[in-house]
């Protein structure tokens, strides 16, 4: 039977978180995880679905695609289907096409870094490899340490907080306490937790969210940020250390993060927290 590509809508969101869900375990290359589209849902549920690409064959799900802006799609593939000569030439062909509504003319990316077969099949066509982006793991089987700092778990009433210390951390940042309930309201958040981390003076310092896939599966750091004015006081290795304790208190296996290889600083603090550093992934690109 052919495979087709298709918006979920709204009420389809639950089948791919499931199945996003369902595809994590530890070992497997890093691929979009539901913390991705969680993170994303603070932009509403229907600019999510719209954002969401499937690819399925006779009813079942074989590889979901979030569209992080209309010119970057990041992939997952169904572990049984990484082998699957059908779905990776299907997925290159929809990717190179604008015509069939997944990505726009012009430079575009796909980050298909979990599957070679697809990764080859791109390179084949033209496809260039990009900058290298650093996934890093850190297992939770054993207890994690205290980070040595006030942490609170942030719920609506202090959802100001968080999204203050957000745009503190990242320039440009546009998330709003009515961005936060969106995110809040998702499907994913339900396994998710907000935290802060506050310094001696009661000030808000760091701030990070973590996104459960499930009990005995790879939990997900989306986003960290530590506020520009108390940047060199070991914020970061603390939010990053309380945000490994958050996800083995929610049951996860590992905790899992990714990072531009040339943030070098991000890369040593979430090494300082105890991560190790996975090789090096790549996003594809083809020019205009």
């Amino acid at each position: 039977m052919a495979i087709a590509v298709g918006e979920p809508g709204v009420d389809g969101l639950s089948e791919v978180v499931g199945a996003l869900r369902k595809w994590q375990h530890d070992g497997a290359p890093m691929q979009l995880h539901p913390g991705d589209l969680g993170w994303f849902w603070r932009f509403g549920a229907e600019a999510t679905a719209a954002a969401v690409r499937t690819w399925s064959r006779d009813g079942q799900i074989l590889a979901v695609g979030l569209l992080d802006h209309p010119a970057l799609l990041r992939l997952a593939v169904a572990p049984a289907a990484q082998r699957d000569e059908e779905l990776a030439q299907q997925l290159v062909e929809d990717v190179t096409e604008p015509e069939r509504g997944v990505l726009v003319d012009g430079k575009v990316h796909v980050d298909a870094s979990m599957c070679t077969m697809v990764q080859d099949l791109l390179s084949k066509d033209g496809w260039h490899a990009d900058e290298p982006w650093t996934p890093l793991r850190r297992d939770l089987t054993k207890p994690v340490k205290d980070p040595g700092v006030r942490i609170e778990v942030i719920g609506p009433e202090q959802a100001h907080v968080r999204t203050a210390v957000q745009r503190a951390s990242f320039d440009g940042s546009t998330f709003t306490d009515e961005r936060w309930h969106a995110m809040a309201a998702g499907l994913p958040y339900a396994d998710a937790r907000c935290l802060v981390a506050y310094d001696g003076r009661g000030d808000a310092v760091a701030a990070v969210t973590v996104w459960s896939a499930g009990p005995g599966k790879p939990g997900l750091l989306e986003p960290m940020g530590v506020h520009r004015g108390h940047r060199g006081h070991g914020y970061g290795e603390a939010i990053t250390v309380a945000a490994a304790a958050a996800l083995r208190e929610l049951g996860s296996s590992s905790a899992i993060v990714c990072t531009p290889s040339f943030n070098v600083g991000a890369v040593a603090t979430y090494k300082s927290a105890g991560f190790q550093r996975l090789p090096e992934i790549h996003d594809h690109y083809r020019d205009a």
